[in-house]
């Protein structure tokens, strides 16, 4: 539960290298995640080249963080693969969040940038990364070692809990 209660979403990294061991770790997090029917429907694209980083700063308005990233994982979709019409979606939220955990857990910071469902940044992740109009990207993980600090939030609010109805 430490790794929940203390991620935290991270946009300053340090150059110290994230090694293709821990990017596996990550991505084995991913792949654990729940899925519709056990459809399964993710594919992974692991970027560490720094022109590509760069690129995807002017696709994503709100990824400049990736300039100073040590790597990036985009979450994508391969619609083929779906036999439960549209859960895709929640497959790849699931196996996004075990990817933050697992980062946290490795020491690793990391910030969840949603691509799905803005057209503009799917076509363009799409086009610049050559992926095929079957596959849908999702969302990009930012990775890197934290070059800032950020105390734990407590987000708990019992006014929004309801029993039994409304």
């Amino acid at each position: 539960m430490k790794e929940i209660f203390e991620r935290r979403s991270i946009r300053k990294y340090t150059d110290q290298p994230v090694s293709d061991g821990d990017i596996e770790k990550i991505i084995r997090a991913a792949m654990a995640a729940p899925s519709a029917g056990n459809q399964q429907p993710w594919e992974f694209i692991v970027i560490k080249d720094r022109n590509l980083l760069n690129d995807i700063t002017k696709v994503h308005p709100h990824s400049q963080m990736l300039k100073e990233a040590n790597a990036a994982i985009v979450v994508c979709a391969d619609l083929a693969r779906e036999r439960h019409s549209g859960y895709w979606v929640q497959d790849c939220a699931a196996a996004t969040e075990n990817m933050l955990l697992e980062a946290q857990h490795l020491g690793i910071g990391s910030v969840w940038l949603g691509v799905y469902p803005r057209e503009d940044r799917v076509k363009g992740i799409r086009e610049l990364l050559g992926i095929p109009e079957r596959i849908v990207p999702f969302s990009i993980v930012s990775l890197g070692y934290p070059a800032e600090k950020k105390e734990p939030s407590d987000r708990y609010d019992s006014s929004r809990i309801h029993i039994n109805k409304w």
